[in-house]
């Protein structure tokens, strides 16, 4: 492929990867952990998943989607910036190279922890429905759902971004370096050109829809209309100059003036209003009661709503916390089987209950109470699967009478964590939804298309759905950000995935891994998945979960093989050292020092 196009070159790009420490498998945990197996994990068969190579740290560690963002991050740290800091850079230059699955147009949950106060804090940049937006936003002229990628792909998809506010609220709060110092690293990238990821390439490859708009035809496309590939030399001066805007004027440049206009333009740009100035300007971030629950002897801390994540992972774990997983197989059937049913229980509470808590009654308390959990456990058998669960039921008068809601969520998103030198951590989960968001490039990123995370039914059967369309409502997420305390209240785990609602499987999956089974970071994000959201159990491709087809089938499990592309970053804080490890599916690297 020739090309004259100044944003592209040809030339073999040099991966600039960090060096990192190589570790033997090491079986994780804090006090009280399992001693270390000395089985492997169910490992990938043929062209499937390596452990993943484990960085070691004793002042700070990052784990990210990608290298350019590992290093970005790594390099603020090193002037002395905090984890916040940090993570400021490291989002900035994943919109960059990984923008089909986070950047500026989207938003993000944000969980941290101060290592001097002790304070656990939970943010929340999840965008927010217009103020024009009403229940029936998603439904045709016959008051039928639209199809999903009618929705996808339109204005009315797009829900007003909250990531640079969530990371201005943080910053204000435990900022180090200057703000405008942050952006450089992104802006210098963007300027002097990338060489395009494989992931990236491969989503482009698979994208039928993005060369409709003009702008990311243009950046995204040769002349001939072919996606660049992986190792092609991208250059993006438009979103350098979003960046230096942004470092110059704070977060409020975004939501005002000629980006804000910008974002209007392409979101209204079907004939209808949908957003206005209004939505941008009033947009704030949230903070949140961090949700925590305690698994064994571990204290779990994730996001509650409207991320139905944290809520899911607990109740995952606090109906575990019944049965003796750690003498189990952990190759086996018997504790996949028990997790499964444990999902089918939380997901079907998800469905019913959970949605933006400012707009609905959402029973989270009832929910992670250890004698409801325990009674859901209950409904548990060891010889064959409960089937599709029920959601519980609650005598909170507050509570209107709500209908279930299985809504498609695409796999999207990104998740990283980063711990400074002072002990401070950030676990923070940012998307624009589906792969490259609503397919709409403005000042070059992309806008999200977050509003289809809500029900496109409002009701049915004179039953409302909690997680319907409102105006200026949050729609539900599965973002699962988290971080885990030992019985002193110590740092132990800090981790999270993107995959749409396959989050809360990775998450609660890596967790037992690690506490249940002993089992090191590296091998925790290696582990291939074997998932349930109440219905079919899911087994990776690929891998030799598929050797438990059988022995599930034989509980009842009906099983279907899928591609689950996880995209875990993790780091495991042990013996006063700090071990990271991202997942070897995704492009990612944990860099420590």
């Amino acid at each position: 492929m020739m090309t004259d196009d100044p944003r592209v070159s040809r030339t073999s790009p040099s991966w600039s990867i960090l060096a990192f420490a190589l570790l033997g498998l090491l079986a994780g945990g804090c006090v009280s952990a399992p001693e270390p197996r000395p089985t492997e994990p169910l490992v990938a068969t043929q062209s499937g998943i390596p452990t993943a190579p484990e960085a070691v740290g004793d002042h700070f560690m990052v784990a990210t989607a990608d290298p350019a963002a590992s290093e970005a991050a790594l390099a603020i740290l090193r002037k002395g910036g905090s984890a916040v800091d940090a993570a400021v850079a490291a989002q900035a230059v994943l919109g960059l190279v990984e923008p089909q699955s986070s950047g500026i147009g989207g938003g993000a949950f944000l969980l941290h922890w101060d290592g001097v106060t002790h304070k656990l804090s939970a943010l929340d940049g999840r965008e927010t429905a217009p103020k024009s937006a009403r229940a029936d936003l998603f439904l045709d002229k016959d008051g039928k759902p639209l199809d999903f990628l009618d929705a996808a792909l339109s204005g009315k998809s797009v829900g007003v971004p909250g990531a640079l506010r969530v990371l201005e609220l943080a910053h204000r709060r435990e900022g180090r370096l200057p703000w405008a110092d942050l952006f450089q690293p992104a802006i210098d990238l963007a300027e002097n050109g990338f060489a395009v990821p494989p992931a990236l390439a491969a989503a482009l490859s698979k994208d039928a829809h993005l060369k409709r708009d003009p702008e990311a035809r243009a950046y995204f496309y040769d002349s001939a209309g072919n996606p660049w590939p992986a190792g092609a030399i991208l250059r993006n001066p438009a979103y350098a100059e979003t960046l230096r805007t942004v470092a110059e004027g704070g977060a409020d440049v975004f939501y005002r003036g000629p980006i804000a206009q910008a974002i209007l333009a392409a979101v209204n740009e079907d004939g209808v209003e949908h957003m206005t100035a209004i939505d941008l300007v009033e947009y704030r971030a949230r903070e949140r009661e961090a949700l925590c629950r305690p698994y064994r002897v571990y204290q779990v801390c994730s996001m509650g709503p409207p991320t139905s994540g944290g809520i899911a992972l607990l109740q995952i774990l606090g109906i575990l916390q019944n049965f003796d997983l750690p003498p189990m197989d952990p190759n086996g059937p018997q504790a996949f089987h028990l997790i499964a049913d444990a999902s089918r229980l939380a997901f079907a509470d998800r469905d019913r209950y959970v949605a933006d808590s400012d707009f609905a009654r959402v029973p989270a308390a009832k929910m992670l109470d250890a004698d409801y959990l325990k009674a859901r456990a209950g409904q548990i058998r060891s010889d064959r699967t409960i089937g599709e669960a029920q959601p519980g039921r609650f005598t909170d008068p507050l509570i209107v009478a709500q209908v279930s809601q299985q809504q498609f969520e695409p796999v999207s998103t990104s998740h990283f964590v980063i711990v400074d030198s002072a002990g401070d951590i950030v676990s923070l989960t940012s998307s624009v939804e589906m792969a490259f968001g609503s397919h709409r490039m403005v000042k070059g990123f992309l806008l999200n298309n977050q509003l289809t995370d809500f029900s496109f039914l409002p009701a049915s059967g004179g039953r409302a759905t909690a997680n319907r369309v409102e105006a200026g409502k949050r729609p539900r997420s599965s973002m699962t950000p988290t971080i885990v305390f030992d019985r002193d209240g110590r740092p132990a785990f800090a981790l999270g995935s993107p995959g749409g609602p396959n989050i809360i499987g990775y998450v609660a999956q890596a967790l037992i891994e690690m506490i249940d089974w002993g089992r090191s970071p590296g091998a925790a994000a290696a582990a291939p998945h074997i998932l349930n959201r109440n219905g079919p159990t899911l087994l990776e491709a690929g891998t030799n979960a598929l050797e438990l087809r059988d022995s599930l089938q034989a509980l009842g499990h009906e099983v279907e093989e899928r591609e689950l592309r996880s995209g875990l970053n993790i780091v495991q804080f042990k013996d006063g050292r700090m071990i990271g490890a991202s997942d070897r599916r995704r492009d990612g690297i944990a860099l420590g020092e």
